[in-house]
Formats: C-alpha cells, sequence, structure tokens
C-alpha cells in the first residue's frame, strides 16, 4: 500500500502557527468575557482534515474551569474572527483545553530541589 505524501508537509504546522498567533491577538483584543483574564495560547494542534483544533492554554491569574469555559463558549466567535483573517478553505472548530505542563513542570522543579537538599544534608 502507497503512503499518499502532502505536496507541503509543514503546512499543518504552519496552519497552527499562525491559528495561534491569530488566537492570541483575538482574546486580548476582541472577547469581552470578564471570565477570560491574562491568557496564554501555548499551543494548537490541528487534524489533518483542518476540522477540528486543540487549542492549549495558560492563566497568569484566574480560575482555569472557569476560562476554558468561557473560552469554549466563544469559540464561535472567535472561529469567525479567524475565518476574516486566515486564508484556507476550511477554518477548523475550536476545542480548549487547560494546558499543565507548567504546574508540572513547577511541581519537578520542587521536587528535585528537595531530593538535591536532602542529599546535601546526607552527605
Amino acid at each position: 500500500m502507497a503512503i499518499k505524501k502532502s505536496r507541503t508537509p509543514n503546512r499543518g504546522f504552519k496552519v497552527a502557527d499562525q491559528i495561534q498567533r491569530d488566537l492570541s491577538e483575538l482574546i486580548a483584543r476582541e472577547l469581552k468575557d470578564p471570565r477570560v483574564g491574562m491568557v496564554t495560547i501555548q499551543s494548537v494542534e490541528v487534524t489533518p482534515d483542518y476540522a477540528h483544533a486543540k487549542v492549549f492554554f495558560s492563566v497568569l491569574v484566574g480560575d482555569p474551569g472557569k476560562t476554558a469555559e468561557a473560552l469554549n463558549q466563544g469559540a464561535g466567535f472567535l472561529r469567525n474572527g479567524l475565518f476574516k483573517r486566515l486564508h484556507i478553505h476550511t477554518v477548523p472548530t475550536l476545542h480548549f483545553h487547560f494546558d499543565r505542563t507548567a504546574e508540572q513542570a513547577a511541581d519537578m522543579n520542587a521536587l528535585i530541589a528537595k531530593a538535591v537538599s536532602s542529599r546535601a544534608k546526607d552527605d
């Protein structure tokens, strides 16, 4: 069975990167929901058919659950804004997910620091 190769193998990454940049600007400037505070778009994963996009975000201040709810409720508005900015045939449906990577990294750093300090006490 032959594997079908795309003419532009990095196109999905380019589209995801452009969506990330445009969403950051749309959320900061045009989304007027009070539940959405300082949001950072960490990454975007787009399906190969561009039908859906998982948008991973983190918050500086505020409740991540309420922010995710507000972003998912405003997904249609944001998708409409993307439609005006992107020049692709299909603008994906947006699905927002809170990214816990920063929290996990901080927890891991704390564990490492604790292990190093306990080892230093033993020596």
